[in-house]
């Protein structure tokens, strides 16, 4: 963008001291769009202040996350929620440049892999040995307990290079693939994990008040590990809660991304980064 008097007079109070003035400033340059980007880019690179250096990064990311509102508005209003078109979107708030290819070619990699072992003689425990083996023995993906210490193990396209993610992230990849294979498996909202469920033919086209009639076994994300329904009343008398049927309803791919940017939210709970929790929060806001 060419820079004109008053960009140049935006950029001289960049340091201003007074917060107030900054914040104001920062506003105004946020409105010019994303084409400010390589002025503010080259401002860094000549300014000398760690300070203001600090202050244009904060700049470029509020420019950034404008445009991510914008995607994530969209992609809540489509009529359909593609998991992966959400998980990626997710992983633009850290990585703002990201180039979503070669997720895309990896994630289909995989997919390819596990078409090639499936036939449709196969019972729905037979199907999910073939995912699980493909995605856990073959493609080495580690699940990990949720921590948030690391924000990468959240965030899909770093899982598919680092082969490192957590419960949620890893169940998240097992819905994608599911999804892509036509397997019947979805998340559902047990207290304190993030669970899957094989779920029989015809499960969403039947009023039912209780969907664990629906449910032929579960599945542990962090490993491909299936449960029975015994072993899922068990974790249930462990914990003290009692389990009502909302607990085995499907959650919609909206409510994923919703679940995925409250968790990744907590990686940021600090003072210096306490604004990126807030905007995820935002972002998980707009998906209500």
């Amino acid at each position: 963008m060419q820079e004109t008097k008053e960009i140049s007079a935006l950029f001289k109070l960049i340091d201003d001291p007074d917060e107030e003035v900054f914040g104001a400033v920062s506003s105004k340059i946020v409105d010019f769009g994303k084409t400010i980007i390589p002025n503010l880019e080259h401002l860094w690179e000549t300014t000398p202040s760690e300070h203001t250096q600090e202050r244009i990064e904060l700049i470029i990311h509020k420019l950034h996350y404008k445009d991510l509102t914008e995607d994530f508005t969209q992609w809540s209003l489509a009529g359909h929620h593609d998991l992966l078109v959400g998980a990626l979107l997710v992983s633009k708030f850290q990585y703002p440049d990201l180039s979503t290819a070669t997720t895309l070619v990896e994630v289909e990699k995989i997919k390819r892999n596990i078409w090639l072992e499936l036939n449709n003689y196969l019972t729905p425990l037979e199907q999910i040995r073939i995912v699980t083996g493909i995605l856990y023995s073959y493609y080495n993906l580690k699940g990990n307990e949720i921590a948030y210490a690391d924000v990468n193990e959240f965030l899909i396209h770093k899982i598919l290079e680092t082969k490192r993610a957590n419960q949620l992230s890893a169940g998240i990849i097992y819905l994608i693939l599911c999804d892509m294979l036509d397997i019947p498996v979805k998340a559902i909202s047990v207290p304190k994990q993030f669970v899957l469920a094989y779920f029989k033919p015809g499960y969403s086209n039947e009023a039912t008040e209780d969907y664990r009639d629906k449910i032929e076994f579960f599945i542990d994300p962090s490993n491909g590990m299936v449960f029975t329904h015994k072993d899922v009343e068990n974790y249930f008398k462990r914990i003290s809660v009692p389990p009502v049927p909302t607990y085995f309803k499907p959650l919609s791919n909206k409510k994923v991304i919703q679940h995925l940017l409250e968790e990744t939210s907590k990686c940021f709970d600090n003072d210096k980064e306490g604004y990126k929790r807030d905007e995820l929060q935002n972002l998980s806001n707009l998906l209500d």
